[in-house]
């Protein structure tokens, strides 16, 4: 089975969405996945769907228009104060476009709080057929797989997964073995770029490389078919930032080499089956 790509926003980011899933489908991606969560970052453009009809009915109108489908939106973040039913008009977008994951992570160093509001965001995405992906973050609180694996099964709900972000899973000093214990139906997708092998010893640096400055599949140091191999065939979104490349490129451009990077990659990588010890979400 080919593999399916995604275009990730942060790959091209400040791109309002229609122009985003017309880039994509250029390219030959399978999929987008969109930022309609308005997060109020410096400069950031607000592309919130729920709050704007024009630009949803124009997104609505790409994605049909050309046959790239919606894999996920972003940011559901679970923070101090935060009440999940904010999220709930950017779900409802989300499913109204066919979108199937909601991407979230959590920046509370309160467990407790962040066990009962990522539940309550589950809860509000399964009716309307999304799951949650659960996705660790070297500078949030929930920094490594450990942490997600905590949060996921003290929450107990069947539409929670984890969804694993190269950069990140190196970052994290996880090991691919610890892969090997975690239920196969919690992996839905997976978030695909490379960095430099070596960790910064600094969190400045860190965020940097993170925001503005990964590298093409097969440029850097990560042993990405390594971790790849240890999970299930599932879509690969790629989330590559590089502000200096995209801006010399352009987006269309940048999305392209993005995507061959990546197809090149994994043309030379023997594909290894995995066995795993979980296969099914607990009850």
């Amino acid at each position: 089975m080919a593999k399916q790509y995604s275009l990730a926003y942060l790959t091209v980011l400040g791109c309002p969405p229609d122009e985003m899933i017309e880039i994509a489908a250029r390219a030959g991606y399978d999929f987008v996945s969109l930022r309609p969560i308005y997060m109020g970052l410096p400069g950031e453009p607000n592309y919130s769907l729920a709050d704007n009809r024009d630009l949803m009915k124009k997104t609505k109108r790409a994605l049909a228009e050309t046959g790239v489908k919606l894999l996920d939106i972003e940011l559901a973040r679970i923070y101090d104060g935060v009440e999940p039913k904010r999220y709930l008009p950017s779900l409802e977008a989300a499913a109204e476009l066919g979108g199937r994951h909601v991407l979230s992570s959590i920046w509370t160093d309160d467990r407790n709080l962040a066990i009962e509001r990522f539940a309550e965001l589950c809860d509000l995405a399964k009716p309307l057929g999304l799951t949650v992906e659960l996705e660790f973050v070297p500078i949030a609180s929930v920094r490594n797989l450990h942490g997600v694996l905590d949060i996921l099964n003290a929450v107990k709900r069947e539409n929670a997964g984890v969804m694993l972000d190269m950069h990140h899973f190196h970052r994290s000093g996880d090991k691919v073995e610890d892969l090997d214990q975690v239920p196969r139906d919690w992996f839905r997708f997976l978030h695909l770029c490379d960095a430099p092998a070596e960790i910064p010893a600094s969190a400045e640096e860190m965020t940097r490389i993170l925001r503005e400055a990964r590298l093409y599949i097969g440029e850097g140091g990560i042993d990405i078919a390594g971790i790849v191999n240890r999970l299930p065939e599932i879509p690969c979104s790629i989330e590559l930032p590089n502000t200096k490349r995209s801006q010399e490129l352009g987006y269309a451009e940048f999305a392209r080499r993005c995507l061959e990077s990546a197809k090149a990659y994994f043309a030379k990588q023997p594909r290894v089956e995995q066995v795993f010890l979980h296969s099914a979400t607990p009850k």
